[in-house]
């Protein structure tokens, strides 16, 4: 059993920023009226990932303006956000879809409806303006944060650029599970655009994850120019892992053979879960988990498997 969630960091009322200036509920939009590119800063992919929405608020509260090129801000689906519960916090993730596996064409222009899919639907052309995304979200494990993001040379041109986080997780095929925000349209081809992260900024509810976003969302905006960089701190070596496998739990009996926190490791055909019949092995040696479940869910991830990548 996994010990509840400490819980430092809470909703807040963001109907003074449902309006924004684009036509679209939640997005605003900055332009310096300077050549430059169009950078994306997106919160609450999933509702109960606080610190985006604390990065987002951040930048809409001080009044944050791009010195050059165009700054976007979005907080994605505050439907989840606002069912949060305390009791039960994990809960409000989504309410149907999870908002960031639903971004392929099939999808958003499919026959299916829900409120996630409404809300991509709506937001599909601020995503698709952006030339540069970071898609801020936090882990449901209190773990180091980490990067993930498509294995293009532009996203880990900027990744390895950037102070922290000093983990990356590399998709070479995409998730395996469905399209994210950060694979939309242009920004999954080989020609895309140009960089489009995620930065998962640690656990959920956490004082420390809020700040992180707060961090990252300005070094990114700095390293494309939109604001002042300051002093840059000193870069340490960072560590890189290429996704293997993305387990979806197809089985209510999905379980760890031990609790699993994440960035553990396992040995070529070591036993990691079993999910029904089918047992979860070990692909090669060194092969470390990411972000296995808390909670198994059918048709919900219970695991990412990975292996560590020379730096």
């Amino acid at each position: 059993m996994h010990e509840p969630p400490i819980i430092e960091v809470l909703p807040r009322d963001l109907t003074p920023y449902r309006a924004g200036n684009t036509g679209i509920p939640y997005v605003h939009r900055f332009e310096s009226g300077r050549p430059g590119p169009h950078v994306l800063v997106n919160a609450l992919t999933h509702g109960n990932e606080f610190c985006g929405m604390v990065a987002a608020c951040d930048l809409l509260d001080r009044g944050v303006r791009p010195r050059i090129g165009t700054l976007t801000v979005s907080f994605a689906n505050v439907a989840a956000y606002e069912t949060f519960d305390r009791e039960r916090p994990f809960e409000s993730r989504q309410i149907t879809h999870n908002l960031n596996r639903i971004w392929s064409d099939a999808w958003l222009d499919g026959p299916e409806d829900s409120v996630e899919l409404s809300r991509a639907r709506e937001m599909r052309p601020a995503v698709a303006a952006a030339d540069h995304i970071l898609d801020i979200h936090s882990t449901s494990q209190d773990v180091e944060p980490f990067w993930v993001y498509p294995r293009f040379e532009r996203n880990a041109r900027v990744a390895q650029a950037l102070p922290r986080p000093l983990v990356h997780l590399v998709m070479p095929s995409g998730l395996g599970s469905g399209t994210p925000v950060v694979q939309h349209g242009r920004h999954g081809t080989p020609e895309g655009p140009g960089a489009a992260l995620v930065v998962e900024c640690g656990g959920h509810f956490r004082h420390a994850t809020a700040e992180l976003a707060i961090t990252v969302t300005r070094h990114f905006l700095a390293h494309f120019g939109l604001v002042d960089a300051g002093e840059a701190p000193a870069t340490q070596p960072h560590r890189r892992y290429e996704l293997l496998k993305t387990h979806v739990v197809a089985d209510a009996g999905f379980a760890f053979t031990r609790p699993l926190k994440g960035f553990e490791t396992f040995a070529e055909g070591d036993l990691i879960a079993t999910d029904g019949a089918l047992e979860i092995r070990a692909p090669c040696d060194d092969c470390t988990v990411f972000m296995p479940t808390r909670k198994p869910i059918v048709g919900r991830e219970g695991v990412y498997l990975t292996r560590p990548l020379a730096s």
